[in-house]
């Protein structure tokens, strides 16, 4: 079975930076895309960064030249370095997992980014 387990969320000032892990059971990591979402109060679900089996990565325009997502297939493990976090980063950030046909969530971790 499939699980992804998230971590890294908490409160920070704005300005500041965290790192997000998202650790995946299961076979198949290597050829999955991986991805992080996020959804803020009354807001939709929405993509924030993805990254594929070749490490192809993709942005949310929001984010693009502050956040950078990576993965270590060696430990089926992807990550999210967020730095210079503004008060609107504030959400719950998700983890994703496509394979094939297949799509997995992980339970999410809160990010509050105070100003």
């Amino acid at each position: 079975q499939v699980q992804l387990v998230e971590s890294g969320g908490g409160l920070v000032q704005a300005g500041g930076s965290l790192r997000l892990s998202c650790a995946a059971s299961g076979s198949g990591f290597r050829i999955s895309v991986m991805g992080w979402y996020r959804q803020a109060p009354g807001k939709q679900r929405e993509l924030v960064a993805a990254i594929t089996s070749g490490g192809s990565t993709n942005y949310a325009d929001s984010v693009k030249g502050r956040f950078t997502i990576s993965r270590d297939n060696a430990k089926n493990t992807v990550y999210l370095q967020m730095n210079s976090l503004k008060a609107e980063d504030t959400a719950v950030y998700y983890c994703n997992r496509k394979t094939g046909v297949y799509n997995w969530w992980g339970q999410g971790t809160q990010v509050t980014v105070s100003s």
